[in-house]
């Protein structure tokens, strides 16, 4: 132990809850009285304890964790402490990371007593003991979907209970009606069935003052984190009520299984097919008859109509790519027919204005033929630019990222320390086996061990540092892509909706900024100002100011263009 300088501790405690079903072996009070007595043998002066209760060691988004390296960052420790290199994490690679490679950069002195692990000794087996704590990880997660599975197959309810229902008391597998929220769910059923729409009978539920269903589990049933909490919404809106609609838990069967992890070290779900889900009938007392359930289906979007069908219908081609700047939902048509006029009063407006809705957006609104116009204008720009001026645009880019000659080099040196770790990993695994077959001593494998981490680590530390070739190299692709796309194109003189999805990524609409400070237009046609950012495929948005001087002149541009078209008379 070093004695040149005060050793101050931070004491890492964490317990998953798999791991607290086990007994008191891995507890955090067995924890804490190891790493206290450890620092007192060893003349640590132990500063704070972290403790993340209850989290699993499959990733390090953990409170404690990152706040412990926030006070690292900030100096306030040398030192940290674990019972054990499982405590860290049981994700090898990110564990590995901490251990082996960050906390020695930054001169944080890591130790796992149970482990013999030290950051200022040789760690041999190290690279083993990361790989046991993730295999029983992987294990842990094996077993737990088998449980899961069994259950399931066994028609016993393994989830949160649905509005509506609440865990059974005296069987916390199986469902009960729960007296304040089953007649909310009956109510929403019968109404239904008698054919109001989902949007009326949320307004209904809101006017009653009836608490939704999040806000429910929030207030009186489960435990919220102050993030979570936060986003449960006080107000119905109609897609919570389709969501209650279309549940068949409420005629007594069991739906588990709609979703899975895509892997053991995520947080990321992804749907599983239909065919797939684990269905069992008739597990818990049903809220509503088959005849109820099925009559609220047979409304269910009675009243949705198509209205692309009709020819008088405004088909905006801007549909899931114009949105609002202030909000970043979608714009969709409004606007009205005056003295038989329809595209000069048709606008796109923001659709979270909606009185329905918690926090609703105060809004924006252009009209069509100025958007339709504005981005015809910028593609036609864009388009007639020589190859010139595009290898210029893409040398620009690239000098926010480097030099070419630059980038070139750093991308060779990146190739080589990769090829270079990969041999590493192939010695390492053959030394291994060379010494187990007694082809080579232990002496001699704690040096060539030693001599490759080392090596290893400096490896990694050089491909941490050339990370930035990456992001540099991907822009100069995505500029070449995007104008090998707009070489097949001359010029615009109709902008469409395929034309738009080839070049144009996202519309970010802004405010109207009327002269004068005004907030609304004082007289018809008065000119303003109105932020129109184009995101392009591969390139995103280009330079330059994006507030835009509206209305447009359609009559005049196309004049204007027409005359640049025709030819010149000699």
């Amino acid at each position: 132990m070093r004695t040149d300088k005060l050793t101050l501790g931070f004491a890492y405690l964490r317990l998953s809850n798999e791991e607290a079903q086990g007994g008191e072996s891995s507890s955090i009070t067995n924890q804490r009285m190891i790493v206290q007595n450890y620092c007192k043998q060893n003349g640590i002066t132990l500063v704070r304890e972290f403790v993340d209760d209850g989290y699993s060691g499959g990733n390090f988004d953990r409170p404690a964790f990152q706040e412990m390296m926030r006070q690292l960052s900030q100096g306030k420790a040398n030192t940290v402490i674990t019972k054990d290199l499982s405590r860290l994490g049981r994700d090898m690679r990110e564990a590995s990371y901490y251990a082996e490679q960050f906390f020695p950069e930054h001169g944080i002195h890591y130790i796992a007593i149970g482990d013999n692990f030290d950051t200022e000794r040789e760690n041999i087996m190290a690279p083993f003991l990361f790989a046991m704590n993730e295999v029983y990880l992987r294990d842990g997660s094996r077993k737990v979907k088998d449980v899961l599975r069994s259950k399931r197959e066994s028609g016993q309810y393994c989830a949160c209970p649905p509005y509506g229902y609440r865990k059974d008391r005296e069987d916390k597998h199986r469902l009960a009606p729960d007296e304040q929220t089953a007649p909310v769910v009956r109510r929403i059923f019968e109404r239904a069935a008698k054919g109001d729409s989902s949007r009326k009978i949320a307004l209904d539920l809101n006017a009653d003052g009836i608490i939704p269903p999040l806000k429910y589990r929030v207030l009186y049933r489960d435990e919220f984190s102050r993030e979570g909490a936060a986003r449960a919404s006080d107000v119905w809106n109609y897609t919570t009520v389709k969501r209650i609609l279309k549940n068949p838990v409420y005629l007594g069967h069991t739906l588990l299984g709609k979703s899975k992890k895509v892997s053991v070290k995520s947080k990321k779900k992804v749907p599983v097919p239909r065919d797939d889900w684990a269905v069992t009938e008739n597990t818990h007392p049903p809220l509503v008859t088959q005849q109820l359930y099925e009559r609220a289906q047979q409304n269910l979007g009675r009243g949705s109509r198509d209205y692309r069908a009709y020819d008088q219908v405004r088909k905006s081609i801007f549909s899931g790519i114009a949105v609002c700047a202030r909000c970043g939902h979608s714009l969709c048509s409004c606007g009205t027919v005056y003295k038989g006029e329809r595209e000069k009063y048709w606008y796109l407006s923001c659709t979270h204005q909606r009185q329905d809705i918690a926090e609703p957006c105060t809004g924006v609104r252009v009209r069509y033929a100025d958007l339709l116009e504005v981005v015809r204008q910028d593609l036609n720009g864009l388009l007639s630019m020589t190859d010139d001026q595009m290898e210029q645009m893409v040398k620009e880019a690239l000098k926010r990222f480097g030099s070419e000659e630059v980038l070139k080099a750093k991308k060779l040196q990146r190739e080589q320390a990769e090829a270079r770790l990969l041999t590493i990993d192939k010695m390492v695994g053959k030394l291994y086996l060379d010494n187990a077959e007694g082809r080579l001593d232990d002496d001699r494998l704690r040096r060539m061990m030693a001599d490759l981490e080392k090596e290893s680590a400096g490896l990694k530390a050089t491909l941490a540092e050339l990370s930035v070739v990456s992001p540099a190299h991907e822009v100069e692709e995505n500029y070449r892509r995007f104008f090998a796309l707009a070489r097949e194109y001359t010029q615009i003189p109709e902008l469409n909706r395929d034309i738009l999805l080839t070049f144009v990524e996202k519309i970010e609409v802004g405010p109207k900024e009327y002269p004068d400070g005004t907030v609304k237009a004082t007289h018809r046609n008065q000119p303003y100002r109105q932020s129109i950012r184009i995101f392009y495929k591969f390139i995103g948005e280009m330079q330059g100011d994006a507030t835009r001087a509206l209305p447009v002149d359609v009559s005049i541009l196309k004049q204007s263009e027409n005359l640049d078209n025709e030819p010149n008379s000699a």
